[in-house]
């Protein structure tokens, strides 16, 4: 099971990946200003931060379920998270299979895809 440090660590690693991104189809896909949550079912603990123009901001970890409701929301375990961040896990594959569950408007879900 991935410790709470191994899943911030793939967070972090998310957000570079997404700012240092040269494909222009993916940062112009991410030229968003979102509230985001990600619930780590296994460690009962939620990031909670911003996508903000393809850059994760204010990145928390808070106990439990999210306090807000974001506008982006993702759960999956810190196995699933750490995986997909190496490239291990195809999130197409793990959204399909419901390893990895998202609820976001229909076009947050277009632009998202581009992303995951």
């Amino acid at each position: 099971m991935a410790s709470l440090e191994q899943c911030r660590a793939a967070l972090d690693r998310l957000a570079q990946n997404l700012s240092a991104s040269p494909d222009g189809a993916v940062r112009g896909a991410a030229a968003v200003d979102r509230s985001l949550s990600c619930r780590i079912t296994d460690l009962d603990v939620t990031f909670v931060g911003r996508l903000v123009d393809g850059t994760l901001m204010d990145v928390t970890a808070v106990p439990g379920p999210p306090p807000d409701r974001a506008q982006i929301r993702l759960a999956m375990t810190g196995d699933d998270l750490v995986a997909m961040v190496d490239g291990e896990l195809h999130f197409a594959r793990a959204w399909g299979s419901g390893r990895v569950k998202l609820e976001a408007g229909f076009r947050d879900l277009l632009r998202l895809r581009t992303l995951l």
